[in-house]
């Protein structure tokens, strides 16, 4: 069997992240042969949840997953981190300005982008989904030169 590739998901707790977790753990993103170890990163109030999602994780013993961490430390969850979905993003807020959201999601993906750059694999992908994606994805970048 090949060697377990550690896949990072940002907002893991949420409704979208939730969904990947499973399709990944079963082989649907890296094939049947690719073992995988999930490190799952989310905000502080998610952790909770977070640590349920991993119980059901573990409860449905795939067998390609090799392990599961839970964080909500960006250094943490990208240790080692061959592949990273940015999933979690802060959503607009009623009466919130798109500059707002830009500065909010700009605190979270820049500091991302900076524990990617400290701790991740040196040739990490990286699949930016949380919106404004495009504006997110090029912060992330600028942070993890």
């Amino acid at each position: 069997m090949k060697t377990p590739v550690t896949v990072t998901v940002t907002g893991a707790a949420g409704q979208i992240g939730y969904a990947l977790l499973f399709r990944i753990a079963s082989g649907a993103m890296l094939g049947n042969d690719q073992p995988v170890k999930l490190n799952l990163l989310d905000i502080t109030p998610a952790l909770d949840a977070l640590e349920g999602v991993r119980m059901e994780l573990d409860d449905c013993a795939f067998p390609l997953l090799a392990g599961v961490t839970c964080s909500d430390d960006p250094n943490v969850a990208f240790a080692d981190s061959d592949y990273a979905l940015l999933v979690g993003a802060r959503p607009r807020g009623p009466g919130m300005e798109r500059k707002d959201l830009l500065e909010a999601n700009a605190a979270i993906f820049s500091a991302q982008g900076k524990a990617m750059n400290a701790v991740a694999s040196r040739d990490i992908k990286v699949l930016v989904v949380g919106n404004p994606a495009n504006t997110n994805a090029l912060i992330a970048m600028h942070n993890a030169p």
